[in-house]
């Protein structure tokens, strides 16, 4: 066995198993599950009917390029959205769609790190937790940059040493963040370049909670958003990832693209194909239709901004957990230990929620998921209304 997969640590989910295991929540109240990033709300029904009207796809060989209109659909709005302007993405080279960003934020590390030079892969803490395994699994160490809230939750760059950038060769970034829902402004992103010039390594840009967002008129930006701002017209050393999973509730659809730098997505795509992972032709036309529309997108944005709405009446002051100006997710304090808190929770309110701990790696004697929780909004308005009263009730009785 690749001796890699020894350092790997169990999923979030499955220590909230074990944390779970034995206790008999209360019979008379239905379970409300706020612990994954999963959308409950409708998919498109376009979406639905493009696909089944499109199965005779399954009697077609997909290819790992994709189809040249969906290539076409993600780069127009991939330039709309991020104001890059028309023709800037060349569907032929910044372009390749995915099985989901997941899928690709893991398979982008084993096709650019150089396992032979001890490569360091820094990433935001708390974080993504495919982000550590992708680094494991292509022989480099993981580098945890705390997300704090005297930084805004983002990572302190400029605290990190020329010797962890000097090793550095890929560099999560999170934008909005999971769990923080904090946002890297064009200041920060365009110091990010030009730290990926000084020292030679790959931005990768997860950008997958971007269409979640507060205001319609201040949406979250982009790294190649960024990249035009300053010139950097070939998007060099950077790639963005983005998907239908959140945009669109569309989870089980897994399809989402990568973009930026041709260069890199050249070689990444010399990797793909044999990695094996091309995109179902019916998912491929379904996508086209989902990158298209953006009246479903402005709707479910309505959705999570009643959800929060609801959640934050209900719960009143019990917990400080100010609402992000984007992601569904909030990133509250706890009374005591986080751990303890969701446990308790679920056995007395059945409730579930992600004790922050899980999300996050202790560095230099600081734990920046301690005494925090990861509360994710999905539910309906209604649902997350009557967890918000749950869990307020839950803190007053501590």
């Amino acid at each position: 066995m690749n001796p890699d997969l020894h350092g790997l640590h169990p999923y979030p989910f499955e220590k909230l198993a074990k944390l779970k295991e034995g206790i008999a929540a209360p019979a008379g109240l239905e379970p409300i599950a706020l612990s994954i990033g999963e959308p409950r709300g409708a998919s498109p029904d376009f979406v639905a009917s493009t696909l089944a009207r499109n199965l005779d796809g399954l009697a077609k060989y997909p290819a790992t390029r994709g189809l040249p209109e969906l290539r076409a659909a993600i780069a127009g709005w991939a330039e709309r959205r991020f104001s890059l302007g028309e023709g800037r993405l060349d569907p032929e080279r910044n372009v390749l769609p995915v099985n989901g960003t997941r899928e690709a934020i893991f398979s982008l590390a084993q096709a650019v790190i150089d396992r032979g030079t001890k490569p360091l892969v820094v990433m935001p803490d708390p974080f993504y937790q495919i982000y550590e395994g992708a680094a494991l699994l292509a022989g480099a160490t993981p580098a945890y940059l705390p997300c704090l809230a005297n930084t805004g939750f983002l990572p302190d760059y400029a605290a990190v040493p020329d010797s962890t950038w000097e090793r550095c060769q890929l560099l999560y970034v999170c934008s909005p963040g999971n769990p923080t829902g904090a946002i890297h402004e064009h200041e920060t992103l365009a110091r990010l370049l030009d730290l990926a010039d000084r020292f030679d390594f790959v931005i990768a840009s997860d950008e997958c909670y971007s269409e979640i967002y507060l205001d319609e008129n201040d949406p979250p930006p982009g790294l190649l958003e960024t990249c035009m701002r300053t010139g950097r017209t070939d998007f060099r050393r950077c790639i963005v990832f983005h998907s239908l999973s959140k945009r669109s509730s569309l989870p089980g659809l897994r399809s989402g693209f990568v973009a930026g730098d041709a260069d890199l997505l050249r070689e990444y795509l010399r990797y793909r194909t044999y990695h094996g992972c091309a995109m179902p032709v019916q998912t491929q036309q379904a996508s086209i239709a989902a990158w298209q529309d953006e009246r479903h997108v402005i709707d479910n944005r309505a959705r999570y901004r009643a959800a929060f709405a609801a959640f934050g009446e209900e719960l009143g002051d019990a917990l400080p957990a100010p609402t992000p100006r984007a992601s569904f997710y909030l990133w509250p304090e706890t009374p005591c230990p986080d751990d303890v808190f969701a446990r308790d929770l679920f056995a007395r309110e059945n409730v579930t929620v992600t004790p922050g701990r899980y999300l996050s790696r202790e560095t230099g004697g600081i734990d920046p998921g301690a005494n925090r929780l990861r509360i994710a909004l999905v539910e309906s308005p209604e649902t997350c209304a009557e967890a918000g009263r749950r869990i307020r009730r839950f803190v007053e009785s501590l």
